[in-house]
């Protein structure tokens, strides 16, 4: 039986569940034909399901605060030290698997402050013999609000251009390209390809206590894993008599693994004192839910915008916009243009507002458009040409994997 070749594959997520689940939805397509060994750098929730036929291994977790400053929640180590940890483990683990594929979650377009580990283990897999394939995964749109964005973006070019084979943005370049959010002054020469978004599979697990059928004509709120969604979602119960004054429908949080305890109490509370206002900390598919929802709240981050994509839901998203974030705001702007949401700042975030808005929302109906979904399938096979060096051409997908190099 033919060896299959092994591929280390590194997701560090931070503030949100995002770059996981992007990242765990690819993994489990590359499983069919790597051997995956999949880095995990942050907080596992565990309402995450992690797939079979990926070999899991947990670093010491780190995570960033909304202030964008490196967290750990190890008290008996210092960050120092954990990052010595979390260095050594990952130079262990590479001398070990020997991976013929590395695959880098964002860096160096983001993640600069992981860069301690990050350059080392780039050093390292470049001394290999055979020197494995090196390729960076991103997203549709990148951070461009940095107060540094061209150096930011020069350095990161000439990261990917000495370390890297090849970059993989998970858009469809109809959407969005990569030159819309990455500007440095000398173009890459490391190739670039469109391979597609990458859709979260649904997962078939039963709802904890409460059958799928109660969500029918609810209002689902939720904020992704929940570490900023506090604001959202203390407004929409300040917005809730408001609503309930128009229109008597049951409103559902999704609170998020991540939310502050603190938040998740006064949530729980507060269901407990008014009627049709329901809270969960996580349910298994959240997709399924929005298929029999009236509408939807939300941020509108990747993952989140898959689901309301797909599932044609009419929905109202808040964009995350902290220090130095817009990327949640443009891919916002850019749909609400398309007609397929609508959009409401988080300087608008007021109950008043609020309210008028959701009632709106129980009116409009959202576009449709079409967007290539299939960017996991069609990253395993860019990934499996690269390896075979051989040369990528139209049959692959050109309108897909387009070079924009």
């Amino acid at each position: 039986m033919k060896k299959q070749p092994c591929l280390l594959f590194y997701c560090q997520h931070s503030l949100g569940m995002g770059h996981l689940i992007r990242s765990l939805t690819l993994a489990r397509q590359l499983s069919s034909n790597f051997r995956v060994v999949f880095l995990n750098g942050g907080r596992l929730p565990n309402a995450i399901p992690v797939p079979d036929r990926i070999e899991l291994v947990n670093l010491p977790p780190l995570g960033m605060q909304s202030d964008g400053q490196l967290i750990h929640w190890q008290a008996d180590h210092t960050l120092i030290q954990i990052k010595i940890l979390r260095k050594q483990r990952i130079q262990s683990i590479i001398d070990k698997i020997a991976p013929d594929v590395v695959l880098i979650e964002l860096f160096p377009f983001g993640r600069k402050k992981f860069a301690f580990e990050l350059l080392p283990l780039l050093r390292q897999v470049n001394r290999r013999q055979p020197k494995p394939v090196v390729v960076s995964s991103v997203r549709d749109i990148l951070v461009t609000q940095r107060d540094d964005q061209q150096h930011y973006d020069d350095r990161a070019r000439w990261l990917v251009d000495r370390y890297f084979d090849a970059v993989l943005v998970h858009s469809d370049p109809h959407f969005m390209r990569l030159q819309e959010s990455f500007k440095p002054r000398q173009l890459l020469s490391t190739p670039v390809f469109h391979t597609g978004f990458i859709s979260p599979e649904p997962q078939q697990a039963e709802l904890q206590s409460t059958p799928e059928n109660s969500f029918q004509r609810h209002i689902i709120v939720s904020a992704g894993g929940g570490i900023v969604g506090a604001q959202l979602f203390r407004c929409i119960i300040e917005a809730y008599p408001l609503i309930q004054q128009q229109r008597n429908i049951p409103i559902t949080l999704v609170a998020g693994p991540f939310l502050p305890e603190a938040d998740w109490q006064y949530l729980q509370d507060q269901s407990q004192q008014l009627t049709n206002l329901y809270v969960h900390r996580s349910v298994p598919d959240l997709r399924a839910l929005l298929r029999i929802a009236s509408a939807s709240i939300s941020q509108c981050g990747y993952n989140t915008t898959m689901d309301l994509l797909d599932t044609g839901i009419p929905s109202l998203v808040v964009p995350f916009s902290g220090p130095g974030e817009n990327e949640q705001q443009r891919r916002a702007d850019k749909l609400s243009a398309l007609g397929t949401m609508r959009v409401l700042t988080e300087q608008q975030l007021k109950a008043p507002t609020l309210a008028e808005k959701t009632l709106e929302l129980l009116e409009f109906k959202p576009s449709a458009i079409q967007l290539s979904l299939d960017g996991a399938e069609h990253s395993k096979t860019i990934i499996e040409t690269l390896l075979n060096n051989t040369v990528l051409n139209d049959s692959i997908g050109e309108h897909r994997h387009d070079s924009v190099a």
